[in-house]
Formats: C-alpha cells, structure tokens, sequence
C-alpha cells in the first residue's frame, strides 16, 4: 500500500498527518484486499488535509467498494 499526498493537501506537517492517519484508516481494512499480487495507491486530494480521520475512513471505504473489494463497515 503507498500514499501520494501532495504539497496541494498543505505544508509538511498538514502532509504528514493526512498520511499518518490514512495509513491507519488503511491498515485496519487490510483484510479485504487480495492476499497476494495487489498494489494498492492512495492519493489525497487537496480536501484531505482538513478532513476528520473519520471523514477519510468513509472516503476510503467508498473508494474500496468502487473497486468491488466491499469494505462492509458503517
């Protein structure tokens, strides 16, 4: 899993937080990617870096299930 997160999200600190909290957005739905031969990116929009990490988990989640993979959490 890798992240792409911009200077468009914010400075550095802004930048660095966003990834922190995806990675643990992310690393609890691990479990519904396929177990080998996936890569999977994140890439933040601009909007991440004022977002609540609940507000990212539910952008993540949305975004798995775009991709069949049917993150099933609330």
């Amino acid at each position: 899993m890798g992240f792409v997160v911009s200077k468009a999200v914010g400075g550095s600190v802004v930048r660095h937080r966003t990834q922190r909290r995806l990675r643990h957005v992310c690393s609890a739905r691990l479990g519904v990617l396929p177990a080998t031969g996936g890569l999977l990116v994140v890439r933040a929009l601009p909007a991440a870096g004022t977002a609540t990490s609940a507000e990212l988990a539910v952008d993540v989640d949305r975004g798995l299930r775009r991709l069949g993979l049917g993150a099933d959490r609330p």
